[in-house]
């Protein structure tokens, strides 16, 4: 007791020679360094057995926050190898379980609504930019009707008819652009990229009358609404931060286009369209109730959203893959001649099916750079993990990593080398057990037959009830933009190496680092 009093003594001599701010210096520090040695001793001393093993932080709060933000898939594989493939770390203060592989990959995302729910972690991020009653702000089975609307516009018949406005308006943009001006030039790709998809969609999607309205500086306005995606407004989407003031502006704002071009056509009564605008004017909800008009403004800025940040994003590193191997430019320009003649006549759908590069450079790039890097759901039910002795409790959020299986040499030869032609059977970097989407299980969850496809290696458009119904469209979308743009140009480095640019991670979907210059030129 003697020593005891001792120490306090010496303790409080000290501390009474300190001014005030380095007295409360002292005792932050001392406060810091407890909460340290207290979560360490629990990470070492009191692990849960029956939950996975959580990744080793110094602070409770911010865990692996940083880390796994500034480089998600370098994270999963570095844990993966520590772990397994099963582990938690903290993100945001919350338990985050990671599942990797093609046995994870279907555990998540083909998991029961009772079990799993997408709705609980992403309707704070979707409501502010898609709008209210839409996609997370409403039942999954809503949800379910809603997507069954949205497959009118992603039918054969309108791919054909798609094609022709994709590839007109993909050769006025360029005939426009003061980027493009002369027969050579250095530009940042994708600013130019992001314009491209957006018309693009707006004009085959919703029609001309829509894509009238639309503008470069509309499609900035959909930069804004990409950007409350931003992962800090898992916690944030409700504070006035400059991107929020943004994106707030901009869902108005497009809003208003759709709300505006609805009453205008219901005033003229005009019942001569079928594009997907009408359709959901004239559609009602099992329960009999017709779609209101807001719903109708916010689902078509869903679909619109929905393909815009990832096929943005992808036609953007397509750009740059292409830049960094003009050989290979060069090969898609030499596959059009020869498959649809050297006069090179105006696309059609049919013609992409002529045309197996360009649809494997879609394919290769999706592989190596998968718009969405994690996928995460809400457990509301204790979900047992087979063949092991872990169940995950409702406190965690599982995470789905796909793109990790899509970069595994288990699966994919030489996995990290961008090399299209690989999707050849004869090739040798060939995918292995790569199963064809023909022998996939089929399931209707509401809007008509999908693929289940959870075991695949090969996920970059998800899987389950929430698999992209999209995919279809994205595929024509990009192989079209790249087909006409080979047309037209080449393209190369600036440095003429054949390096690629890093990944900007600051939003939920990956994306070049900007700038993104590259090196054009006209074909002659």
């Amino acid at each position: 007791m003697g020593l005891l009093e001792d120490v306090q003594g010496h303790v409080s001599q000290y501390m009474s020679q300190l001014t005030t701010p380095s007295q409360i210096g002292v005792v932050a520090a001392t406060g810091l360094f407890l909460i340290v040695f207290l979560n360490v001793l629990n990470q070492v001393l009191f692990r849960n057995r029956n939950e996975p093993p959580v990744v080793f932080h110094w602070f409770p709060l911010i865990g692996s926050t940083i880390t796994y933000g500034m480089d998600p898939p370098r994270f999963f594989k570095e844990n993966r190898a520590k772990y397994g493939d099963i582990f938690t770390f903290i993100l945001l203060g919350k338990k985050t379980t990671v599942y990797l592989g093609t046995t994870g990959n279907d555990f998540i995302l083909n998991g029961k609504v009772k079990d799993v729910c997408a709705e609980d972690i992403y309707t704070v991020l979707t409501t502010p930019v898609f709008g209210k009653d839409v996609v997370y702000d409403c039942p999954n089975s809503k949800l379910m009707e809603q997507k069954k609307f949205m497959k009118i516009a992603l039918t054969t018949t309108a791919f054909q008819s798609y094609v022709p406005i994709i590839a007109d308006e993909v050769t006025s943009y360029f005939k426009r652009c003061p980027d493009f001006k002369g027969k050579s030039g250095i530009v940042n790709i994708p600013k130019n990229m992001a314009e491209i998809t957006i018309f693009t969609a707006s004009h085959s999607l919703q029609g001309s009358e829509v894509r009238s309205k639309f503008d470069e500086s509309l499609a900035s306005l959909y930069h804004d609404l990409d950007m409350g995606f931003t992962p800090i407004n898992f916690m944030l989407h409700w504070a006035p931060l400059p991107w929020n003031k943004r994106r707030d502006h901009a869902q108005r704002t497009i809003s208003k286009v759709y709300m505006d071009t609805i009453k205008e056509r219901r005033a003229a009564g005009k019942t001569d369209s079928q594009d997907l605008m009408w359709h959901l004017m004239n559609a009602s909800y099992k329960n009999g109730v017709k779609v209101p008009d807001h719903e109708i403004a916010h689902m078509l800025i869903a679909l619109l959203m929905a393909g815009q940040h990832s096929s943005s994003s992808t036609s953007s590193w397509m750009m740059l893959r292409l830049a960094s191997r003009p050989d290979i430019m060069e090969a898609l320009y030499r596959e059009q001649v020869e498959a649809l003649g050297a006069d090179l006549p105006p696309l059609k759908y049919e013609d992409l099916a002529k045309l197996p590069l360009n649809q494997a450079i879609v394919k290769e790039t999706l592989r190596l750079h998968a718009p969405i890097h994690s996928i995460m759901r809400a457990v509301k039910s204790p979900m047992p993990v087979p063949g092991t002795k872990y169940v995950i409790p409702t406190s965690h959020t599982l995470l789905s990593a796909s793109g990790v299986t899509a970069t595994d040499p288990e699966y994919f030869p030489e996995p990290d080398l961008w090399e299209p032609t690989r999707w050849a059977k004869d090739s040798s970097l060939a995918p292995k057990s790569l199963r064809s989407e023909a022998d996939e299980e089929k399931i209707d969850y509401g809007y008509g037959l999908v693929s289940k496809g959870g075991h695949s290696p090969y996920l970059p458009f998800g899987a389950g009830r929430h698999r992209c119904i999209g995919e279809q469209f994205a595929n024509v979308q990009l192989q079209t933009i790249t087909a006409v743009i080979v047309r037209l140009y080449k393209f190369r480095n600036v440095d003429g190496s054949n390096n690629i640019i890093g990944t900007d991670y600051a939003s939920l979907f990956s994306r070049p680092i900007e700038p993104a210059n590259i090196f054009w030129e006209t074909r002659e």
